[in-house]
């Protein structure tokens, strides 16, 4: 009875530090997107500044959608009630086209990629993109700005393996068979500095699972985290 309380108490308590994490993370592009719209409107400013406002703009509105679409993918795969839409991809230019968008995003990052060409496999792309891109997120999110993030694609015996490399701050032992569980972020609450709702990874278990892959994070050398899709062919 002992252990059954306490683990209903810390599911609520991840639940309520959850509802604060998404409060907080959705408020902010939208605050940040009305101050910048509000200036454009209200000063006379010369192209350059206007054009680094709009991009700062265009910045947040990506977060938002990010965030809201993790959100309700994730809402909808706990209950069964996204139908995804598998079809014949091609893997190398999905990928290709996610760093591209996280390079605009973070200019100042040096995205090095070993990505082979023609890499097929069957499954959803909105799903396969949020996998990516959920991966490349926390690369950029916990990692110096100015550390390389490394992402190669290649087609191994057992099928197709996709590797994220960072050298960030990494994952200690205890809490690594944690990080992909639902509403599970690394440290305290009291400490935590990065932002982030603690569904990407777990998202990203779920995405791999249905389309017959696993992921695992290990060690980057010598520091950092390496986060590893095998789908299996």
């Amino acid at each position: 009875m002992y252990r059954s309380i306490s683990r209903q108490l810390k599911i609520q308590q991840q639940q309520q530090n959850f509802m604060m994490a998404i409060t907080h993370e959705l408020k902010t592009p939208i605050s940040v997107a009305r101050l910048n719209l509000e200036t454009l409107q209200k000063y006379n400013l010369d192209e350059e500044k206007k054009q680094k406002i709009i991009r700062t703009t265009l910045d947040e509105t990506s977060r938002l959608d990010f965030l809201t679409n993790n959100i309700l993918v994730a809402a909808q795969l706990e209950s069964n009630n996204f139908k995804a839409e598998k079809e014949e991809l091609d893997l190398t230019a999905l990928l290709k086209d996610c760093i591209r968008q996280f390079s605009n995003r973070f200019p100042e990052r040096d995205f090095t990629e070993e990505i082979e060409a023609d890499t097929d496999i069957k499954g959803d792309s909105l799903l396969l993109q949020m996998l990516i891109n959920n991966l490349l997120e926390n690369a950029a999110k916990y990692s110096p700005k100015g550390s390389p993030i490394s992402t190669s694609l290649k087609k191994i015996r057992s099928g197709i393996e996709l590797q994220i490399k960072d050298e960030g701050i990494g994952i200690d032992q205890a809490e690594k068979d944690k990080i992909f569980n639902k509403f599970y972020r690394i440290g305290s609450e009291a400490t935590r500095k990065t932002k982030g709702t603690g569904l990407g990874l777990y998202l990203c278990r779920k995405i791999a699972k249905d389309h017959n892959g696993d992921i695992t994070m290990t060690n980057n050398e010598p520091q950092g985290s390496i986060f590893a899709v095998t789908f299996k062919s």
